[in-house]
């Protein structure tokens, strides 16, 4: 058989998925969607801004899953604070009482949504038992918080048993499960099965699902971010959208706000955060749009590692309803429901 019948599939592979980056970015499009059924998950730094839109927006998202992450406000706006709050300071970890008591104070100033709409919401939180990134006594902190400020137990789930590092867990991509390594994607067991992580948030915030697909007939989208925040936010010109077809054909279709990790971007990672977290899988027969915001490394506004802003580098607003890249994540889930 010619050589070139072997080749034939692999460069069609290869030109697909170089396809996302050749690809100029259009308008963020529009889609029916259901406004219960809206949600928002994250590791580390993205985990911290999943923390953060749920508190601020609680009238808005349903759910959060929150992967390797602290408590809202955990750094007061000081990133001299950040190393309590990932947990990397012997014996001073973060203090979820001071934490609780911020929220309600921007409560009472208007600042962010009332917290008593936390009492409906599900919250996924998880923290391997070999992360040495953000270890288990600030995610801990985590759990503290969102149980003071309202979240029943019922309604809270915290995995912490798994010989995970720091990343997104899958059945099968990525490094060994107790890896804290690039690109941050891990595969771990868990009583001999493959542990999907996005499917156990997923259920866990929207209740149960229909199977995972095993391929994917939908589209991801490259959008223009710039529509909705500017260089000055740190986000990039680009982020991303994976709509399966029954969105494409006018169901009133779920979102969910998938949120990289530091050094996570596209631009640092291509396509395994967006392609090999198992989001789009879970999406495409469950009508869920997946919106993939992106922070890039950055100089102005000091941000090296492309991280989330979880300690104050865009201004004083950043963990508030007005914080630059906080609004833009809303803005941006709020464009995907206006009228086609």
């Amino acid at each position: 058989m010619p050589r070139h019948r072997f080749l034939a599939p692999t460069l069609a592979l290869v030109t697909a998925l170089s396809g996302m980056a050749a690809r100029a970015a259009e308008p963020l499009p529009h889609f029916k969607i259901d406004r219960n059924e809206l949600s928002v998950s994250g590791l580390s730094s993205g985990a911290f801004m999943a923390a953060q839109l749920q508190v601020a927006y609680s009238a808005t998202f349903k759910g959060a899953g929150i992967v390797a992450g602290g408590p809202y406000y955990c750094a007061a706006g000081n990133m001299a604070y950040a190393g309590i709050c990932m947990g990397q300071v012997l014996l001073v970890y973060p203090n979820a009482s001071l934490m609780s008591a911020a929220a309600r104070q921007f409560e009472t100033a208007g600042q962010i949504d009332k917290l008593s709409n936390l009492k409906k919401r599900r919250l996924y939180v998880f923290s391997g038992t070999k992360d040495t990134v953000v270890k288990q006594p600030a995610v801990n902190a985590t759990v503290s918080f969102f149980k003071q400020v309202g979240v029943p137990a019922s309604q809270l789930l915290y995995v912490n048993d798994i010989p995970a590092g720091h990343a997104v867990i899958t059945p099968t991509h990525g490094n060994a499960c107790d890896a804290n390594a690039a690109p941050y994607i891990s595969h771990c067991d868990v009583n001999g099965l493959g542990y999907d992580q996005s499917g156990a948030l997923l259920a866990h915030i929207h209740g149960k699902l229909q199977p995972k697909a095993t391929s994917l007939a939908g589209r991801m989208v490259t959008f223009n971010q710039r529509a909705f925040a500017s260089s000055g936010t740190g986000m990039a010109e680009e982020a991303f959208l994976y709509v399966p077809p029954s969105c494409d054909a006018g169901q009133a279709c779920k979102v969910h706000v998938a949120i990289h990790g530091c050094e996570q971007s596209a631009e640092k990672v291509g396509k395994n955060f967006i392609a090999d977290t198992g989001y789009n899988e879970w999406a495409e027969n469950n009508r869920m749009l997946v919106l993939y915001p992106q922070v890039n490394a950055s100089t102005v506004p000091f941000n090296p590692k492309g991280c989330w802003d979880w300690f104050g580098y865009t201004g004083p607003t950043y963990a508030w309803k007005a914080g630059p890249q906080m609004s833009a994540i809303k803005a941006m889930v709020d464009a995907l429901g206006k009228a086609r």
